[in-house]
Order: C-alpha cells, then structure tokens, then sequence
C-alpha cells in the first residue's frame, strides 16, 4: 500500500455523466511535481465507476466503489453489487461500514463479511469507524471503536488491504470537528487498538468528517493521519483541489 498521503473522494449520491468531465483539472494537478506524494482517489455512484476508470486510466488517480454487497460473485440481490463487479469494472479501492450505512441498518457483522469478500477479489477496504453524537456525550467513543474494529475485521489476519477510516459521525457535515490535540489522542487510541489486534502489522489511519480547503491547514499538523476521506468538498473539484493546495502549501 502506498505511503502517499490520501485523499479520497467520497460522491455519495451525487454526479452525472457531465460530471465526468469535473475532473480533468484534478487529474492535471497530479501531473505537478509538487502534488507527486499525493495519492488521489474517486468513489462515485455505482453509475459512473466505468466512465471514471476510463477517465483516470493512464493517470495517478485511482477509483473506488462506495459500497459492495457481502456475497462475493452473483447471487438475487436486486440492486446491489458484488466485490467481483466492482474488481472487474476496474476499480481498485470500496469503502466500507461508512456511518451513512450503518445508520440505515449495516451491521458489524455484515460489514465483517463485505470486508472479507473484498479481500479475496485483492480490492483495498476504505473501513470507517466513528461515534455519534450520543455516544460521545456519555463517553462511549473507545467502546464503540474497539467494538467495531474487533467485530469488523473477525478473522481477517493481515491489514495490508485495510485503510481505517475515523469519521466522528457527530461531525460529518456539521462543520465541526475536534481540537488537533483532541483528534492526536483519539487516533492514537485508535491505533492502539488496532495494535492489540495485529501486533507488527502497519496502520493507516485516514480522517473523515467535515474536511475542507480551510480546517485542512490544522488537520495537516496531525502527523498521525495519513490522509482524508472527503465528502461535500469533493464534488467541486475546485474545492478538493484548494484542500491538495494547501495540504502541501
């Protein structure tokens, strides 16, 4: 896994084919020596995976399904899509157990089994984890992350294809996001859970939750984060371009 910093793209339900064209000034900004260790990454609908592996092919830039259903090849699940598909069409990364789904009732076991079937198509796992708002009022964050993980990655012995992805659902478009000293603390724990897990094995933690081109000034500090999951800024390529900028400015 590359040790660029990341930053990814998260769409959600947003985009058409006029919006494919969006991102030729970002695939321009990865051609610039001063953006070569940024490692840029696409989750459109599954609608557009095809038009953006097309895009990005000969590029830098990388793409990405924002979901995937459990069972790994076919199967009658009508509107959902396997890890074979999303391998198949091209694309190399899948976010999974994003707090969007869990809300809407994913669970940590079936995400366990998403994760698994990711992996054995070889597509590298975006795993979100994060607390919401009542979680953290009665100090439950820990609890849940530890849970989470443990219960997310059930027998899965290596990590190498796992980015974690710490996303406070409390601060997912809000606006609000936690002290620098506060989110260094929380990723530290993070990974000391992880630790406990797999003992030697790297980690990679990435934040997602309210990124922008002005709090990323902040968030760059952070030495323990590796990366950004981002959501309504990254629709705007002027947007996710400004926060590329001033990561490295």
């Amino acid at each position: 896994m590359t040790n660029k910093i990341l930053f990814i793209a998260n769409w959600k339900m947003f985009g058409n084919l006029n919006s494919v064209k969006s991102i030729e000034s970002v695939i321009n900004l990865s051609k610039k020596k001063n953006y070569k260790n940024a490692k840029i990454i696409y989750c459109p609908p599954y609608t557009l995976l095809d038009k953006f592996v097309i895009k990005t092919r000969k590029t830098k830039l990388c793409v990405g399904a924002q979901n995937c259903h459990q069972v790994i090849n076919t199967g009658p699940y009508t509107g959902a899509i396997s890890t074979t598909m999303i391998k198949k069409i091209g694309a190399k990364y899948v976010i999974i157990g994003h707090s969007e789904n869990r809300s809407n009732g994913e669970t940590n076991n079936q995400i366990n089994k998403k994760i698994h079937s990711a992996i054995s198509n070889n597509l590298i796992v975006i795993f979100c984890i994060g607390e919401n708002l009542f979680e953290k009022k009665h100090n439950r964050t820990n609890n849940i992350l530890k849970k989470q993980i443990y219960l997310g990655l059930k027998q899965i012995k290596k990590i190498d294809k796992i980015i974690f992805a710490y996303e406070p659902v409390w601060s997912i478009g809000t606006g609000k996001i936690l002290t620098n000293k506060e989110l260094t603390k929380q990723i530290i724990i993070i990974k000391n859970i992880i630790k406990n897990l797999y003992k030697k094995q790297k980690t990679k933690i990435i934040y997602g939750g309210s990124v922008n081109n002005k709090n990323i000034n902040n968030l760059k500090q952070i030495n323990e984060i590796d990366g950004f999951l981002i959501g309504g800024a990254s629709k705007s390529s002027k947007k996710f371009i400004d926060i590329i900028k001033n990561y490295y400015r």
